[in-house]
């Protein structure tokens, strides 16, 4: 399953963090509080997964009455400057409570 959002394809949202892949791209983490999503952090790796599952989510959890939940844009032909460009953009127009630009 997938969704479009500021123009670039997501995969998810999941419910489970492991079913990111562990490929390069820029991943969102979300709450769903019932009626409707509000994005939680945005960041970027070259290991989408393990990035998730072992960051921030201490913030995550205390920002989130509701269910977190993940997608990730996937970036094969980006290098690490081009997922912080992008990362960079995102947060800039987006201002997730968790993480800093």
């Amino acid at each position: 399953m997938g969704f479009d959002w500021r123009g670039l394809r997501f995969e998810g949202t999941f419910q489970d963090p492991t079913d990111l892949l562990p490929k390069s791209g820029i991943y969102v983490i979300w709450c769903n509080r019932g009626n409707g999503l509000a994005i939680l952090d945005i960041g970027e790796s070259g290991d989408v997964r393990g990035r998730v599952l072992s960051h921030r989510k201490d913030c995550w959890q205390e920002k989130c009455v509701g269910q977190i939940t993940y997608a990730a844009h996937y970036t094969p032909a980006l290098d690490e400057a081009g997922r912080k460009r992008l990362e960079s953009q995102l947060r800039t127009t987006d201002h997730p409570p968790c993480g800093s630009a």
